[in-house]
């Protein structure tokens, strides 16, 4: 992996990157969407190659271990050739997925024994064995298995969380360094930067993690319910620790607006569910604000989905269409607002590496939050 910063903004801590991996070039700030299972919910592989030019995707270690399961993968040559993505792939590790999903979940210094929650079966991660089937999916990017520590918690949980999260680190440290992969690319290692609220133990974490020495590094537990004011000054905090040469990864985040305000401190990459879960119920992120396109207001709106015109389902389809669909649950409805999420949230990266590049991001950011929190 290769990660150089083209442009630092003039105003803020934003920069652009360009990320080289094993499967292709990715501009950097990037938003990741998230393929779960080995699909981005309703989209197309070539949709997402070559309408909304997603440059990477996001693989659960988590899912894919309990289905189709890690010998179905590896016996395909790998999740790229299992799934027919030929640019790079991220997996998370599963430890958000134990934590939020998993039955009777129980952690010991070995890792975290589970019960799936599909059918009640009993499973062991370890820091070990995370970095054995992430080897065999073939990810360009790795995380290290880490506890997401709940919110709220109190400091003695999240330090003891924290300390146990930087223990199996070491462990899966040394696990990447002592295998290879098994598909002839190199594959890079991110560690994950914990601590919840506390900004002695955020602090702490990110000097762990950046004395650690990887390729990139991660910021995770954050977006799980604390209010945005925490999660920014955490993010901010960490930002200023982790080595500027690497880039910086906010899992999980966010909204439109979460994502910008994330760039300015000097974050590189994102992942989340809301474009593609918050299309599926209705909600549309634009250019102009945020549409619920389940409300009476669009009924019989013939306009264009969104005029800007970003992906082909912008223009091709009405806003009274769209809302039948909807409103109908029918299958379509879905794909055609998730596809313009996606295409939004892209547009969004496009337009800040613009504005960084152009030494204008400060205000070009301030102008259109103004817009994007607005409720059409």
């Amino acid at each position: 992996m290769d990660f150089r910063i083209l442009k630092k903004d003039r105003d803020t801590d934003a920069r652009t990157g360009v990320l080289k991996l094993p499967h292709g070039e990715i501009p950097t700030p990037v938003f990741i969407p998230v393929g779960t299972a080995a699909s981005v919910k309703g989209i197309h592989q070539r949709e997402l190659s070559d309408e909304i030019n997603a440059p990477i995707i996001l693989g659960n270690t988590y899912h894919l271990y309990l289905r189709p399961g890690i010998d179905i993968i590896t016996d395909a040559g790998g999740l790229h050739h299992f799934m027919n993505w030929l640019k790079p792939l991220l997996t998370d590790s599963g430890g958000y997925q134990v934590f939020s999903l998993a039955q009777n979940r129980k952690l010991t210094e070995e890792g975290v024994l589970f019960q799936s929650h599909i059918d009640g079966s009993r499973h062991l991660f370890t820091p070990e064995n995370i970095v054995d089937m992430q080897r065999k999916i073939g990810a360009d990017i790795m995380m290290a298995l880490d506890e997401c520590t709940p919110y709220p918690c109190d400091y003695a949980y999240a330090e003891n969380s924290m300390d146990l999260t930087h223990r199996w680190l070491e462990r899966g440290i040394s696990r990447f360094g002592n295998t290879e992969s098994l598909y002839g690319f190199e594959q890079s290692f991110f560690p994950i930067v914990q601590g919840s609220i506390y900004p002695d133990l955020r602090r702490r974490s990110a000097e762990k993690v950046a004395d650690a020495g990887m390729e990139g590094n991660a910021i995770g537990g954050l977006s799980v319910g604390e209010p945005e004011e925490e999660m920014y000054a955490m993010v901010d905090l960490v930002a200023r620790i982790l080595p500027e040469n690497y880039p910086r990864y906010l899992m999980g985040v966010g909204t439109p607006v979460n994502i910008l305000e994330a760039i300015a401190m000097g974050i590189d990459m994102f992942d989340c569910v809301i474009p593609t879960r918050n299309g599926r119920n209705g909600m549309l992120f634009t250019t102009e604000g945020v549409i619920n396109i389940k409300n009476e207001q669009w009924k019989n709106d013939y306009s264009p989905v969104d005029p800007q015109g970003i992906t082909f389902v912008d223009t091709q389809y009405s806003k009274a269409y769209l809302r039948h669909l909807i409103i109908s649950k029918e299958i379509l409805g879905a794909q055609i607002a998730s596809i313009h999420n996606l295409g939004f949230y892209a547009w969004l990266m496009n337009e800040s590496r613009r504005y960084i590049e152009a030494g204008k991001f400060r205000n070009w950011k301030k102008n259109i939050i103004k817009k994007l929190i607005v409720r059409l």
